[in-house]
């Protein structure tokens, strides 16, 4: 997973420990990853978390020797089945405000636009747009 992030411009960057804690569940015990591998390798991974009702995506990432094939959407609509699965009110994100590929495909999932946040992102500066789709 971490190799397939480093290569992926626009995903969050975590450190090594962030990730562990993901599978070891320490201290994190609602955040949760959902992983596509083909050919042997990861091809794609989804990180969330649950606050009470409510999921946020945290990071999604698609190996770009793969993308365009549907894994993102694959990957956004398990997670969106396991919340509604779960009894979640609703999901949020925030993406990249240049990132035109994940805000279409959060956009054909359903997820609306519902703010910004100027500046929220570092290397290089950029403000994040939000987004939130109701399950009720």
């Amino acid at each position: 997973m971490m190799a397939l992030e480093k290569d992926a411009d626009a995903a969050a960057h975590w450190p090594q420990g962030q990730y562990e804690q993901i599978f070891l569940r320490a201290g994190h015990p609602s955040r949760l990853a959902l992983v596509i591998g083909e050919d042997a390798a990861v091809q794609g991974f989804l990180v969330a978390r649950q606050i009470d009702a409510e999921f946020e995506i945290e990071n999604v990432v698609v190996a770009g020797s793969v993308r365009r094939r549907g894994l993102g959407t694959r990957l956004v609509g398990e997670l969106l089945r396991l919340a509604h699965s779960q009894g979640a009110k609703a999901v949020f994100l925030e993406v990249r405000e240049s990132n035109r590929g994940a805000r279409a495909l959060y956009e054909k999932c359903g997820f609306t636009e519902i703010g910004h946040r100027k500046r929220y992102y570092q290397d290089p500066e950029e403000a994040a747009v939000l987004y939130r789709l109701d399950l009720a």
